[in-house]
């Protein structure tokens, strides 16, 4: 039995970009779907470009720009934070990522709601914090939920960008993807089919519990 610790880093990498996914993903999504004004395309295309960028692209970026020598990892190391070769550096990376699957679904999700419904809220004296958490937001949730479990998947599954900003630090910064790519690069084959099944198992039980849930709502 391999040691357990790269299934606890990676949970820990995957959960920790999940909430933060989850939660701006969806800010952003609902503040794009309200905004028509100028820029708008343009604005969304950035908040896409993680999608379309290879993974090790995203992480040489995010090493300019966290870094010892750039003035954001300066002002960080003045207060004794350091971000690279971490595994909550590991968390910012995974979360990039794969924040574009969260802001797309949850933005698909909101632009299926009828707009009357919220004119109508607003009509009654609602505020746009009461509209956005009791009328858009249970409304869109099964497409937000959606994006959430595909962001957790794909965070869990990451290796570019987080092997360019954490490292493969074992016991504190190998994820499983890693502990795949290491083990086969060693070939011990049989860790990394080991790795490998465990990856797909707890993405495919993600996938399933979300079914099962959505199917509930029906």
């Amino acid at each position: 039995m391999p040691n357990l610790a790269p299934l606890v880093i990676s949970l820990k990498v995957s959960l920790g970009a999940t909430v933060i996914t989850a939660i701006l993903g969806t800010i952003a999504a609902y503040g794009i779907y309200h905004y028509h004004g100028r820029g708008r395309s343009l604005i969304n295309n950035f908040l896409l470009t993680p999608l379309l960028l290879p993974p090790t692209v995203v992480g040489f970026v995010l090493l300019m720009l966290l870094g010892r020598n750039s003035w954001l990892g300066q002002w960080l190391g003045q207060g004794n934070l350091r971000v690279i070769f971490t595994w909550y550096g590991a968390v910012i990376a995974a979360a990039i990522v794969s924040f574009p699957l969260v802001y797309r679904a949850a933005l698909g999700a909101f632009g299926q709601i009828d707009r009357l419904l919220l004119e109508a809220a607003r009509v009654e004296g609602a505020s746009e914090v009461e509209i956005f958490w009791y009328i858009a937001l249970p409304l869109a949730r099964q497409g937000i939920l959606a994006g959430i479990v595909l962001g957790f998947a794909r965070a869990l599954g990451e290796f570019g960008a987080t092997l360019m900003v954490a490292g493969n630090i074992p016991g504190q910064t190998q994820t499983m993807p890693m502990a795949v790519y290491f083990a086969v690069e060693a070939g011990a084959l049989a860790e990394g089919w080991f790795w490998t099944l465990m990856i797909m198992v707890i993405a495919f039980m993600g996938v399933y519990v979300l079914d099962r849930w959505l199917q509930s709502d029906y």
